[in-house]
């Protein structure tokens, strides 16, 4: 009888436990990126932006490797400065993160633990229900009216528990918004010892009269923070860059949370030139204003249901009907090597969401969806 095979060396077993709540975590999943078997393929899957980063911003990046092996600004007052002069705002209230994904996630752990909740809109941002359970707090999710935030919604599931409620304005994936009225009046229907956290991610593409990002209310309040992103308009997500503006006691907070040299110098500077690239900036937005509504008409065309969208994306519904429902659509749009966003993790089984990209690509994605319905 021949021997056993040696199975090699056993993994040791761990008696370490994560507090509780990591477990119940489900890790974010950002959008596809490639197609089996396809070498070129147009993503579409993750609202960056249409254009790419201002040449400015490039130029910067790469200039900033010469210094690579010196460590970055850890207080970003370059780019601190250059954010308070855009937005006429006080410098010493805004912190950068590495992505406001971080800054949310700082806010919940400062302001947030066990037995605490966290609410949010029904479809809002994936990082919200995984920023509250790191910080071991309950997620509460408020229902939406026509996948909108729903204010009295939101402050009906506020309870005695609750210790901060995020709002995306306007929210990913849903691409709505509220009014600065309507988001006067949830302020107002908080209590000064729940911390509103507005993620005004897409903010540089709402054209809207009644649209306030949130300086407003941060300005207002001492109970409401700001976060934005330099991900979608400016389009530099690979470097993860991020800043929020608040109240002198919560920016001293999150000053002392967050990691010393959190900002790279290399985003810095990217960050700091395309941000003074304003001929650029509105190039993107004035694309992504034509190319967003020339989509929403083409897709209406084809009998598609759009939901009007104020950001960088459209949301599409389908019926339910097999081999007519998202999940055909989108193995279609693959199959032609198109990448979109499925929603089942939004709550949204039966849409696919598809980001504002170039006239060719948009042109690409009709025809496809065209063929699909056919």
């Amino acid at each position: 009888r021949r021997p056993a095979p040696d199975p090699g060396p056993r993994e040791p077993v761990s008696t370490l436990v994560a507090r509780p709540g990591i477990a119940e975590i489900d890790p974010y999943v950002g959008g596809e990126s490639a197609i089996r078997g396809r070498d070129r393929v147009v993503k579409l899957a993750s609202n960056e932006g249409a254009l790419g980063p201002s040449p400015k911003a490039v130029a910067a990046y790469i200039e900033a490797g010469k210094s690579m092996h010196r460590y970055p600004d850890g207080g970003c007052v370059a780019l601190r400065s250059a954010l308070a002069e855009r937005h006429g705002l006080n410098r010493d209230r805004i912190v950068c993160g590495a992505g406001s994904d971080e800054l949310l996630s700082l806010l919940c752990r400062a302001y947030a633990g066990p037995g605490d909740e966290v609410l949010y809109s029904e479809h809002g941002f994936l990082i919200f229900p995984i920023a509250a359970r790191a910080a071991g707090a309950t997620p509460v999710t408020a229902p939406e009216a026509k996948r909108t935030v729903d204010v009295d919604a939101v402050l009906a599931c506020v309870s005695e528990k609750t210790r901060v409620v995020f709002i995306a304005n306007p929210n990913n994936p849903t691409g709505t918004y509220l009014g600065a009225a309507d988001m006067r009046r949830l302020k107002d229907g908080l209590s000064d010892s729940v911390l509103l956290v507005v993620d005004a991610a897409y903010a540089e593409y709402v054209e809207r009269d009644d649209y306030e990002p949130g300086i407003e209310l941060v300005d207002s309040a001492a109970s409401v923070v700001m976060t934005r992103t330099f991900s979608k308009i400016h389009a530099l997500g690979g470097l993860r860059l991020g800043w929020c503006y608040g109240p002198p006691a919560v920016i001293d907070v999150l000053n002392r949370l967050r990691l010393p040299f959190n900002v790279s110098g290399a985003a810095q500077a990217a960050g700091l030139a395309a941000l003074g690239d304003v001929a650029f900036t509105e190039e993107s937005r004035r694309h992504n204003a034509t190319w967003r509504a020339w989509l929403t008409e083409r897709l209406r065309a084809l009998g598609l249901s759009i939901g009007d969208s104020v950001c960088n994306f459209v949301i599409v519904q389908f019926p339910a009907t097999p081999g007519r429902d998202a999940e055909a659509a989108d193995a279609f749009l693959k199959e032609r090597g198109l990448i979109a966003r499925r929603l089942a993790g939004y709550g949204l089984p039966g849409c696919l969401r598809i980001t504002i990209g170039r006239e060719g690509e948009m042109r690409a994605v009709v025809d496809a969806l065209g063929e699909f319905v056919g």
